[in-house]
């Protein structure tokens, strides 16, 4: 097999000579450049399978050489070298592509490091892609919608970093399965993939459980225990619901991410990780930092790049696909005879808003695959709840205001859902107009809360117009 070769671009010789002599040590095959045209010159003629390249260069930057791979060759990984300090460029590398960075002066041991995991990936995209895609395939995302089209595209780059990824997303709309692709699709898929439920560990046992234990150290330590940080090491830790972490982990924590080290407790000494880290939380964490509820500087260390779910209700095309699916499975689970959904049924479920999203919908099936008749589910089966807030609103409304210009907004309007919440805004408007913005007497004439109403006013900013 022919030398992996790495393509070095500095414009200081020194700095070449160095990361060229380790390189070669490492049996390796180099390449140098001092100059952003004669890298790309480079790229083209000879093909790296890793480039390293600094932030400065005479005729342009580290940005142009990151930019030109990611069009170019997109296989190819490329790790950028930061002066000491320069976060900001090193994150805002990540963002367009780079796989990774160094910061200067290099650290050799972590230099080899990002080397090896780096060529890993190389190798693995041009020599292993089949079995990337059935490692792919042991956890799908279904899904024929633009959304999550969309999702697929940005796991793929994203697998191809080692950035932290903050994945987003509302409960039940499936976070930790996106994490699971991210590293199933990286280098790093033979290794572990480690998640933990950030709110359920007790904050009494949690650096216990994150960094491991020596025998002795406490109560109850009858014998060495790895924590979290040590089962992932060379994989991905992913850190579910990471904003109910108390503020004291989230210093701890941390120091762990920079250092890449951890210090079990009772330990005398540091244990060096090589993790990479996706986290995950429903809530608004830019609003816990605001509060004081979440360390800024660990939220800036864990979302260099956000990855946004999109609830199931904006992913109506892919309902009855993951409904079929899930039917299929229960069938199994339970040795059923094939469960199939009446005429109606599907068109209750292609119209319902999920408001526990998969995870909902999973569960709603469950239920009626035990309440059907004939292995047939109808739509009393499902149990769902009342019509939704945005149904009773547009029936009252039409019953109660009966205003000329509704006339033919509204058959349209119920006949769906998805139709029914793009004319809210409009009758809410409507009826706070005509009880005067008394909103009390608008929430009893829409047939709602009066705190649905105030969500409604606040999610539409309605209150600017004031």
């Amino acid at each position: 097999m022919p030398q992996q070769r790495v393509l070095i671009i500095d414009d200081e010789p020194d700095i070449r000579e160095l990361l060229e002599i380790t390189l070669l040590r490492m049996g390796l095959d180099t390449i140098t450049a001092g100059t952003v045209q004669d890298a790309l010159l480079n790229i083209q003629e000879f093909k790296p399978d890793l480039c390293l390249t600094d932030m400065k260069l005479p005729d342009g930057s580290g940005f142009d050489i990151v930019r030109y791979i990611q069009r170019e060759c997109p296989h190819v990984p490329v790790a950028v070298i930061t002066a000491f300090g320069s976060m900001e460029a090193a994150v805002e590398a990540l963002k367009a592509g780079a796989y990774d960075f160094v910061s200067k002066p290099v650290d050799l041991t972590k230099l080899r490091d990002l080397v090896q995991t780096a060529l890993k990936l190389s190798k693995r995209t041009d020599i292993t892609q089949d079995k990337s895609k059935k490692i792919e395939d042991k956890n799908p995302i279904l899904g024929e919608s633009v959304s999550i089209a969309n999702l697929k595209a940005i796991i793929a780059k994203l697998a191809r970093s080692q950035a932290p990824v903050f994945v987003h997303g509302e409960s039940g709309s499936g976070k930790e399965l996106v994490a699971h692709q991210i590293h199933n699709q990286s280098p790093r898929a033979s290794a572990p993939f480690v998640p933990v439920n950030c709110g359920a560990i007790p904050e009494n046992l949690m650096e216990s459980e994150f960094f491991g234990h020596k025998k002795g150290s406490f109560t109850g330590a009858i014998e060495d225990k790895i924590g979290l940080f040590q089962a992932a090491h060379h994989g991905t830790l992913f850190l579910d619901e990471v904003a109910d972490l108390p503020l004291g982990m989230q210093v701890k924590l941390l120091r762990a991410i920079q250092e890449k080290a951890v210090k079990p407790v009772g330990a005398l000494e540091e244990v060096a990780v090589d993790v990479r880290f996706l986290s995950a939380t429903h809530k608004d964490l830019e609003a816990e930092v605001e509060n004081g509820r979440f360390r800024q500087d660990l939220y800036y260390r864990l979302n260099v790049i956000k990855l946004d779910v999109p609830p199931l209700r904006d992913r109506d095309t892919d309902v009855l696909l993951l409904a079929d699916y899930f039917l299929k499975v229960i069938s199994s689970r339970w040795q059923l005879p094939n469960l199939v959904l009446a005429d109606e049924t599907k068109q209750v479920l292609a119209q319902y808003r999920f408001p526990g999203n998969v995870r909902e919908l999973e569960n709603i099936l469950e239920r009626a695959s035990t309440l059907c008749d004939n292995n047939m589910i109808q739509t009393k089966d499902l149990q769902l709840p009342e019509a939704s807030p945005i149904v009773k609103t547009a029936e009252v409304m039409q019953a109660k205001l009966s205003l000329p210009d509704w006339e033919n907004a509204m058959p349209s309007a119920l006949t769906s859902a998805h139709n029914l919440q793009s004319n809210e805004k409009t009758l809410i408007l409507q009826a706070l107009d005509r009880t005067r913005w008394n909103r009390t007497a608008a929430a009893k004439l829409l047939g709602m809360t009066f705190r649905q109403l105030r969500y409604r006013i606040k999610k539409y900013g309605l209150d600017q117009t004031l």
